[in-house]
């Protein structure tokens, strides 16, 4: 078991790394798999020494639920962007900075809760607070920025909360 630990310092690393090469190279052969195979291996080996403290996963159906999320989200709001800019005159557009006081503490969590925000058009996170309790997002059009901070903390926020903490 400590042999496969040494080899594997980051399993779910490398089965990810493995499926994002074998993605990229376009054309699942048995080549490109070894080679992603190689690099799934190779790089959390030579990144081991940076990641003294991996982040524990605690509930692998919720980060399934949380990606399923995202990507719904992000689909609507394509939709919802290309209507504002399209439809909304720009007197009518309402952006807006917006704190959002965050429950997470681990900063994987908060780190993949600020990708979430930028991925998702229409918002993007710009600043994380000296101690990590708030972090800044603009918003392309929020006439209501209570109800989008309350949004992302609870499709979101709670979310990682149950997968990360």
């Amino acid at each position: 078991m400590k042999l496969l630990r040494r080899i594997f310092p980051h399993p779910h690393l490398t089965l990810l790394l493995t499926l994002v090469w074998v993605l990229l190279a376009n054309a699942p052969s048995l080549n490109s798999v070894l080679f992603g195979l190689i690099l799934g291996i190779v790089i959390p080996f030579i990144t081991q020494p940076y990641w003294p403290d991996r982040p524990k996963l605690r509930n692998w159906p919720m980060v399934v639920e949380y990606i399923l999320v995202v990507l719904w989200d992000i689909v609507v709001a394509n939709v919802t962007v290309a209507g504002i800019i399209l439809l909304k005159r720009d007197a009518d557009r309402k952006p807006a900075w917006i704190s959002i006081p965050l429950e997470l503490r681990s900063p994987e969590a908060i780190t993949v809760l600020a990708g979430t925000i930028t991925m998702t058009p229409g918002t993007v996170s710009c600043d994380l607070s000296e101690r990590g309790l708030n972090l800044l997002v603009h918003c392309l059009d929020a006439p209501d920025p209570d109800a989008v901070r309350d949004e992302i903390k609870h499709r979101y926020e709670r979310r990682l909360k149950e997968i990360f903490e």
